[in-house]
């Protein structure tokens, strides 16, 4: 599942965005099938243009009934009458999305017996500073499990004794659910970290569901201003 919003904050339209001849989502949803993962790949969209562009280029997608506040509930709406096991969600802004990292978090599951996890999603370790003090890169701490204690916009750890040993992981927006995890996101309210830092994935954890972390190399592009724009023409070529 492919949430898409046409409306963003930071880049208003930035998936109809053109990508060296294709909109961004359309570039998305062709790396997300080209992968050979998923039975079915769809693009979950409020905007029909965005649906229509899907439709036009031969791929499928749904029109969300409502309005969501973030992707999980928009997917939610989409699967609740599928009968699926595991949901993949790829962000609409990540058109170098690739097999090996979808994999991974596919993986988890499998070596689940005891189905004590509820979410899979990846991290990136990340040493530039500046990337480290970007409010727009989420950033996520594990236990010795890895199992994520939380996310966040500030730098965490934060480093009181200053050294190189501090290791920081970006969160990437790759999440797989339990079907049931993400039906209970669905009907649980929004609090107040969650409302406070504008990471969705913090609401699993507020309401105690545990978020397998896996570690990949992979970063990709992921496409949050017009400057990342430029950054993915300039790669695709």
């Amino acid at each position: 599942m492919i949430p898409a919003r046409y409306a963003a904050s930071r880049f208003p339209a930035k998936l109809m965005q053109d990508l060296s001849g294709k909109p961004v989502i359309v570039r998305t949803y062709e790396a997300a099938v080209k992968t050979g993962l998923f039975d079915k790949v769809y693009v979950v969209t409020d905007s029909a243009t965005i649906y229509d562009t899907i439709i036009a280029e031969g791929g499928e997608a749904i029109m969300s009934k409502k309005e969501h506040d973030c992707g999980s509930d928009r997917i939610a709406e989409a699967v609740t009458e599928m009968d699926v096991d595991i949901i993949v969600n790829v962000q609409g802004d990540e058109p170098f999305t690739d097999r090996e990292s979808l994999a991974q978090v596919i993986e988890v599951f499998k070596s689940d017996t005891e189905k004590e996890i509820d979410l899979a999603s990846l991290m990136v370790r990340i040493t530039d500073e500046e990337e480290i003090n970007n409010p727009n890169t989420v950033k996520v701490i594990v236990d010795n499990r890895s199992f994520a204690l939380y996310f966040s916009r500030s730098p965490i750890p934060y480093p009181r004794a200053k050294n190189d040993k501090t290791v920081y992981y970006k969160h990437k927006g790759i999440y797989a659910f339990r079907k049931r995890a993400l039906m209970d996101f669905q009907r649980l309210p929004m609090l107040q970290l969650e409302s406070t830092e504008k990471i969705e994935a913090i609401r699993y954890l507020e309401y105690g569901k545990k978020i397998k972390m896996v570690e990949t190399t992979v970063t990709g592009i992921e496409i949050d201003t017009p400057e990342d724009l430029e950054k993915a023409q300039a790669a695709w070529r």
